[in-house]
């Protein structure tokens, strides 16, 4: 049944985007990212018993292994279930926790739940015997341990004081659901925190377990498809298709989809090929001290699945092509607060090609980037996102500062995207787009969020990332991005300047000419009476230090005269610019659209976008 409220929504928006292309009247049907979150993430369904060529296995938690699993009422277990399954067999999975894992695998198989159930894969065993220690401790013997290190590249002198060595092992402690932090020695735990000593084989906490639900991770994975043989089988390089799990509380990563990991500059037509077709959906993937999902393998869709309470990368995709990710939601990852790691909820690394995120909720990151297309990138699409709450932005609101920790979308060392039709809200960097080509960002709504550009020499020289920095636009080629069509609103107490053009004063005279081939058509509004903040942070410039700070968008088409000419500066309050801004309803009103004047789209952003017109023009991602 639809809603009144639905209804009266989309009447509004109708009403508003008729509204938005007044200069140029059309009949578009796109609404802009939905900020009913509701729409995102895993939806309640039923499974009806997929259409298969192959063999049904029914699994319980309390299966019987040796039965064959081919009735409902006489199910095998998931271990024996996986290693008799053979491409185009299904397992269906009666719901309950399965407490298993390394489940691993080498065929195209699918499993999903039995009708409405809800299976759950649980990587923990539950701890049952304390004894209370003379500290006032509780401790357990333990036989399942999962000590790690940080990758060679990390640097300790400069971060062990604020992410000490033991952060870096992966043993989970879990009270009520809850994960306890590690600790460095029995004298450091809390009520909220946990010691591991390996030598002993033992766990320490400091909360009375009595009458609770303690957890305590025993494997290290809970799926993984392989390129090996295993089971007797032969990998039959197709993915696999999963729907409709619950998968948590895992040490690392816990659903692994293998294949060639390329350890130089290589071409598409080697990577990606060993496990293709890759299906997630409706799955939820949470605390987890390393990776949710990493994955490498052409044509693999994620839909409306939720990775949340990860460490190092909530997906994980590399070497990677033809690739969906959409209605998804991607919350809280780098839960262990490291520093000196590069933490993404969403990592696309290392040649990946025409990766399309769309319509994904990306949100609540305060020690993380959103999703980072990393090294090598080409023909990223980015569009109808609502991103939220990525970084801390009390944290960076210096005008001329860039080097923020992290960001909402970001592109590095890649070239040739598309960034059009989201929204970023209080986000400590909107977007970034960092030694990159080609990157064109269109008809994106900025609150309280900056567009960065910056570009630097790294690539001349090999660094601690080796050969990586090569696989992206030379030092020389970094440019040819756009800003356009874009709408920029600053609430008075988190006002900064909303975009930045950055590359270092010793570069000046090396590359004297823009990174961007244009910036214009963008609407810039500031909820102050009087501006505090810059408009742009601008380079080259002819000074010394290379740069300049732009009060008014005829500043800079005093420097570029085809640059700004139709881009605008107000001082606003929200309620005269949008529909519902407490509401998180970015629409424009009428009035303030009729002085947008935005630039007709490219018709490769109408295509991504999903406009029906091709002579589409107007601000901001409604």
């Amino acid at each position: 049944m639809i809603k009144i409220r639905d209804i009266i929504r989309t009447g509004l928006i109708f009403v508003a985007a008729l509204a938005a292309f007044a200069c140029n009247p059309t009949e578009e049907t796109y609404q802009g990212p939905n900020p009913d979150k509701s729409v995102y993430g895993p939806q309640v369904r039923v499974y009806e018993l997929p259409d298969i060529t192959g063999k049904i296995y029914f699994v319980a938690p309390d299966g019987d292994a040796p039965s064959e699993g081919n009735n409902i009422e006489n199910p095998t277990t998931i271990e024996s279930a996986i290693a008799r399954a053979t491409t185009g067999d299904a397992i269906i999975m009666r719901g309950g926790t399965y407490r298993t894992g390394n489940l691993t695998f080498n065929q195209g198989i699918t499993i999903q739940p039995y009708r409405d159930e809800q299976p759950v894969l649980n990587g923990t065993f539950v701890a049952n015997n304390w004894i209370q220690t003379t500290e006032g401790l509780w401790a357990t013997n333990w036989d399942y341990l999962f000590p790690a290190s940080p990758e060679s590249w990390w640097n300790r002198e400069r971060n062990e004081k604020f992410t000490p060595l033991h952060r870096f092992n992966n043993d989970g402690v879990f009270i009520d659901g809850k994960f306890l932090e590690s600790a460095g020695s029995i004298d450091e735990v809390s009520e909220r925190s946990c010691f591991v000593d390996y030598d002993a084989r033992k766990i320490y906490i400091g909360a009375n377990p009595t009458g609770k639900l303690v957890e305590i991770t025993a494997y290290r994975k809970a799926i993984m498809r392989t390129t090996a043989d295993v089971h007797g089988k032969k990998s039959d390089g197709r993915g696999p298709v999963i729907r409709g799990l619950t998968i948590t509380q895992y040490p690392d990563t816990m659903v692994h989809i293998d294949g060639y990991y390329p350890q130089g500059i290589s071409p598409e037509s080697e990577n990606g090929k060993d496990v293709v077709g890759t299906v997630f959906e409706n799955c939820t993937f949470s605390k987890c001290f390393r990776i949710g999902v990493f994955a490498i393998g052409d044509s693999m869709v994620m839909r409306n699945c939720k990775i949340t309470d990860t460490n190092t990368e909530g997906l994980y995709l590399v070497a990677s092509s033809d690739v969906l990710l959409e209605r998804n939601i991607f919350a809280n990852n780098n839960i262990e607060r490291w520093t000196g790691f590069f933490p993404s909820s969403v990592k696309i690394f290392n040649q990946t090609h025409r990766v399309v995120c769309r319509g994904n909720l990306i949100i609540d990151q305060p020690n993380s980037n959103g999703l980072w297309y990393d090294v090598g990138n080409k023909d990223g699409v980015f569009v109808n996102n609502w991103v939220e709450n990525i970084g801390n932005v009390e944290k960076f609101r210096e005008k001329e500062h860039m080097w923020s920790n992290y960001s909402g979308f970001f592109y590095e060392i890649s070239s040739d995207a598309i960034c059009a039709g989201n929204v970023f809200l209080n986000c400590e960097q909107g977007s970034f787009v960092l030694n990159s080509a080609g990157v064109r960002l269109y008809n994106n709504t900025y609150i309280n969020s900056p567009a960065n550009f910056g570009r630097n020499n790294r690539g001349d020289d090999a660094d601690h990332f080796g050969w990586h920095i090569r696989t992206g636009p030379g030092v020389e080629e970094r440019d040819n991005n756009v800003l356009k069509n874009n709408l920029f609103y600053m609430e008075e107490g988190l006002a900064r300047t909303p975009a930045t053009v950055w590359q270092p004063a010793f570069m000046c005279e090396r590359l004297p000419n823009s990174q961007l081939a244009a910036i214009n058509n963008n609407f810039y509004a500031f909820e102050e009476k009087e501006i505090g903040s810059a408009l742009i942070s601008w380079s080259p410039a002819d000074n010394e230090d290379c740069s300049t700070l732009l009060n008014i968008p005829d500043e800079l088409t005093a420097l570029y005269p085809e640059f700004a000419t139709e881009s605008k500066l107000l001082n606003m309050q929200a309620d005269s610019i949008f529909t519902g801004y407490d509401q998180n309803d970015f629409n424009l009103l009428p009035e303030t659209s009729a002085i947008c004047n935005g630039a007709v789209l490219p018709g490769d952003v109408v295509s991504v976008l999903k406009l029906k017109e091709n002579d589409a023009s107007f601000v901001g991602a409604y």
